[in-house]
């Protein structure tokens, strides 16, 4: 909700500077309202980079929460076919048992010949090995589960790395070292004095936005994030005086 709520927001400040841009006849508050046009826009594209970041981690999330479900109920069903084995086989060993006490009961008063009872002994045995066989098989295989990743693939438009064959109008603002016109990607210098103001990745070695203050290679001190300190007191000054 957040992500819309600032989209929303840069939409309206985007279509207040371009009312303010065609509305106004100064070239240099013109060049201003393009670079806020730009700014606005630089903006919108890091909030839909952003927002794509998050989807992939709520698919990864999902994902992990599936194979954890899926472990959980292959590990279920294991346990419930060893209980429903050793359940067969306790019940397969008290009939046998139950077997074996009639036949010693009942050898006492049987004064049947040797043969007769040797021929249904032998049945009974078969019967309780058939029985066992029954009852002692193996358990069911598992159908093996495999869990399908889904695959996304990041769409990552490609940069310009040089301006377009196109006609250039002589009087559109040039940028950058240079000295070129806006193309592709490009980030301003947070030295609000910087008399180029804004630059081409390519131009400057990046790739993507740095977090934080930037300072172009006329402004920065020590390196990208601070400002020369010859051009930080000149500029105290000047806000002193």
């Amino acid at each position: 909700y957040i992500f819309y709520f600032f989209l929303a927001e840069i939409l309206k400040d985007l279509d207040d500077y371009y009312e303010k841009f065609k509305r106004e006849t100064d070239t240099v508050q013109k060049r201003r309202m393009l670079h806020c046009i730009q700014r606005s826009l630089i903006r919108s594209q890091e909030l839909g980079d952003e927002k794509i970041q998050i989807v992939g981690q709520m698919v990864d999330l999902v994902e992990n929460r599936t194979r954890q479900v899926d472990s959980h109920v292959e590990l279920f069903e294991t346990c419930q076919e060893t209980n429903d084995t050793t359940g067969n086989s306790g019940k397969a060993s008290q009939d046998k048992s139950k077997n074996e006490t009639i036949v010693q009961a009942e050898k006492p008063n049987n004064k049947r010949s040797r043969r007769q009872r040797n021929n249904e002994n032998r049945e009974n045995a078969s019967n309780n090995h058939d029985h066992d066989d029954i009852t002692s098989g193996t358990p069911k295989e598992k159908k093996a589960k495999t869990s399908k990743k889904k695959k996304r693939s990041k769409a990552k438009a490609e940069r310009e790395a040089s301006p377009p064959d196109l006609p250039i109008d002589p009087n559109e603002p040039t940028y950058c070292l240079c000295n070129q016109v806006s193309y592709g990607e490009m980030i301003g210098c947070d030295n609000d004095e910087c008399p180029i103001e804004w630059f081409h990745f390519s131009c400057v070695g990046l790739n993507h936005k740095p977090k934080g203050k930037w300072y172009c290679p006329k402004c920065r001190g020590e390196n990208e994030k601070t400002m020369d300190k010859a051009l930080e007191k000149s500029k105290k000054e000047r806000a002193y005086n």
